[in-house]
């Protein structure tokens, strides 16, 4: 290693070893899972699928890559999985161009509401190629689905996605299915953030009313970065598998589809389910600390790793406060909150989430003291 690169090894090392990680999409894998990724799996090519291969020697590449889908499949209790995307944005898309073509309607989640770039957002190609229709949460943060549906029967989308990047209680996919049945339309369920603790049985599974579910492997999942595609209808599966590979990608990155096998059999043990459990009960105790101390969060609370913490009537934009966080070794991201007077560039909002610090083993009273001086430090 090259003594430049080697310098910036190790004061990222650093960073992240004195800081309190509370970005909600970020993660610690494992020891084994970042050994993967550096793993001689880099080496090869393997464009295809298992059986399927353009190049010759990939035997172990289709053992590595059946053993990351059937791990998947049995997580998820899913028929069908793809492994190749190599983030969450590239397996939107893929869904979009198996299943959609130019101009036609999708309805998604607002950005400033918590929904993600990909979900529709005019400066994504899911806005740019699409016709974008958005639904937003209500003045209290919370998914209105009927008025979700008024929106759905009048704009009549081809597809509805499902999914947040900022919301922080339990979405109804089962409400989801109910208004796309009706409209005739898709459900893809993004559940990037959410699928950690779906596969630790801490918060609802989509699987059983989503056409198409898409994820990150990271976040919640505490994997490498990285996508998968899930679904139960076999007459999906040349359309999604061909829109990955040719479609939008070429050769997959097989040290990242055997670190991602490594991460679906640690999600599959009952310390991870307990971690899960840890996660949520964690968010929770800083959710009471901060209603107590007169820090605002949006919908009072929340069911999962994340809060989004409203900072309308505060001194500071939400770049200021994580500027000022930072200042004290406490890493958040500024975060927009609904009806949000500020920019994007400053918010009138704080994004924060547990799953990195309860990786790292902290209890709920940990999470207490962690959340007191949070507002300490934002109150003065």
């Amino acid at each position: 290693m090259i003594e430049d690169i080697k310098n910036i090894l190790d004061k990222e090392k650093t960073r992240q070893d004195t800081t309190i990680e509370l970005i909600a999409s970020e993660n610690f894998a494992s020891q084994p899972v970042m050994d993967l990724c550096g793993s001689i799996f880099t080496n090869k090519y393997a464009e295809g699928y298992p059986n399927k291969r353009y190049y010759n020697g990939c035997e172990q590449m289709d053992e590595i890559e059946q053993l990351a889908i059937n791990q998947l499949k049995n997580i998820y209790k899913c028929n069908y999985a793809n492994v190749q995307p190599h983030c969450g944005a590239n397996a939107n898309t893929a869904i979009y161009l198996a299943f959609l073509k130019p101009h036609d309607k999708i309805l998604g989640m607002d950005l400033a509401s918590g929904g993600h770039l990909t979900h529709g957002a005019s400066v994504n190609i899911s806005g740019k190629f699409f016709q974008s229709h958005s639904y937003k949460v209500n003045q209290d943060g919370w998914l209105d689905y009927n008025e979700i549906r008024d929106i759905a029967l009048n704009c009549k989308p081809k597809m509805i996605v499902a999914g947040a990047s900022a919301y922080p209680r339990v979405i109804d996919w089962k409400a989801f299915r109910e208004i796309a049945d009706e409209v005739g339309a898709f459900l893809l369920v993004d559940m990037a953030h959410y699928s950690g603790l779906i596969a630790g049985g801490v918060y609802p599974s989509p699987i059983q009313y989503a056409d198409f579910v898409t994820s990150t492997t990271h976040k919640t999942l505490r994997g490498p970065r990285g996508g998968i595609i899930l679904w139960n209808n076999n007459e999906y599966t040349k359309k999604i598998n061909s829109a990955i590979f040719p479609g939008s990608q070429g050769g997959p990155l097989m040290n990242i589809i055997a670190a991602k096998a490594q991460a679906f059999a640690e999600a599959s043990t009952e310390q991870f389910r307990q971690y899960c459990k840890n996660v949520i009960e964690n968010a929770q105790e800083m959710c009471k600390v901060f209603c107590e101390t007169g820090i605002k969060v949006q919908t009072d609370g929340t069911d999962s790793h994340l809060m989004l913490v409203n900072l309308s009537d505060s001194k500071y934009s939400g770049r200021e406060a994580a500027d000022l966080l930072e200042k004290n070794n406490i890493t958040v991201n500024k975060n927009g909150i609904p009806n949000d007077p500020r920019s994007f560039v400053e918010t009138s909002g704080i994004r924060i989430g547990t799953a990195a610090e309860t990786t790292r083993g902290h209890d709920k009273q940990w999470f207490n003291n962690l959340a007191n001086n949070i507002a300490n430090i934002l109150n003065n």
